[in-house]
């Protein structure tokens, strides 16, 4: 008779110890992902850290001191020189980067969103066979196709203007985002749809005000993504644009390392001008944008 409690004794013991340990085991997991998520966070900060500093010190004090030293009297006017150069009109970088970056943003976000919804609502013929095409076209490297598209734009007269940059993104959106959208569709109850057939609803109707409203934090991940892209890209208005009063940040920034040389100070300042927008939309959109991420191909 006396066995049974022992046994029961026992058996609570073991719960416990396996509680603790899972406990243990817990916090330990927790804690170490912390600790691989700030050092990861802390690697990729360094360089943005360098800049900054090197962006606040004064001639002097960057010729006297190494690139990690935080400046020892901190000033703005690296900034205020960089923004009053005539010779490198940063203000005019900044108008033109703002247009391109929100014409084609709007335009990746309209036209991917509606191919994204053809793709995971309606069937038609030969979908399956359209989309596994469309995802082999992102393994088609970029450096194919510029040749034969700028030949294109040239033959119809668009080099040197906005048009190469903006009037593409309204014809596709990317197939990055297309797919991006797809899935963030695909987890939408399709019942919303039947229930809005049955009210007489148009594949327009239901696309507008019951899919774009639920789409929030996907759209918003793909407005980033494509604001992003065209804030900090490089290469396409190298090839279209000619005339210096067209060009955007990123050819503005080499033109004017180009004309400063080795004054880092205003290099680093100019640098930190272009970045502000980004971290900006970041900062006011990373809710959006996490969520977008997480929610993507959820059923």
């Amino acid at each position: 008779m006396a066995v049974v409690p022992q046994s029961k004794e026992v058996a609570q013991k073991a719960a416990q110890k396996s509680a603790s340990k899972a406990a243990w085991n817990g916090y330990f997991s927790r804690y170490a992902t912390l600790i691989v998520l700030f050092v990861g966070a802390a690697l990729f900060l360094i360089p943005f850290y360098v800049m900054m500093a090197i962006a606040l010190k004064s001639p002097a004090e960057v010729a006297a001191t190494d690139i990690w030293s935080w400046p020892k009297a901190p000033t703005f006017q690296n900034f205020k020189t960089v923004l009053e150069n005539t010779n490198v009109s940063f203000w005019n970088f900044f108008r033109n980067t703002a247009f391109i970056a929100t014409v084609t943003t709007a335009g990746v976000i309209f036209s991917s969103s509606v191919v994204a919804y053809a793709f995971a609502r309606l069937n038609f013929a030969g979908k399956d066979r359209l989309f596994m095409l469309l995802l082999a076209t992102m393994m088609l490297p970029g450096i194919v196709t510029m040749i034969p598209t700028y030949v294109l734009y040239a033959r119809i007269g668009w080099v040197n203007s906005f048009l190469p940059l903006t009037v593409p993104a309204w014809f596709g959106g990317g197939a990055f985002n297309i797919f991006l959208l797809r899935q963030f569709y695909l987890g939408i109850p399709r019942e919303l749809d039947e229930a809005a057939f049955l009210d007489g609803a148009s594949y327009f109707t239901i696309f507008s005000r019951i899919i774009m409203p639920l789409s929030g934090p996907a759209l918003a991940t793909v407005g980033i993504f494509a604001f992003m892209y065209n804030w900090k890209d490089f290469m396409g208005p190298l090839l279209y644009l000619n005339d210096p009063e067209l060009q955007t940040n990123e050819l503005g920034l080499s033109t004017y390392n180009a004309l400063q040389a080795a004054q880092w100070h205003l290099i680093m300042a100019g640098s930190v001008l272009v970045m502000i927008p980004i971290i900006i939309l970041f900062l006011i959109g990373q809710k959006y944008f996490v969520k977008g991420i997480a929610m993507t191909g959820g059923k």
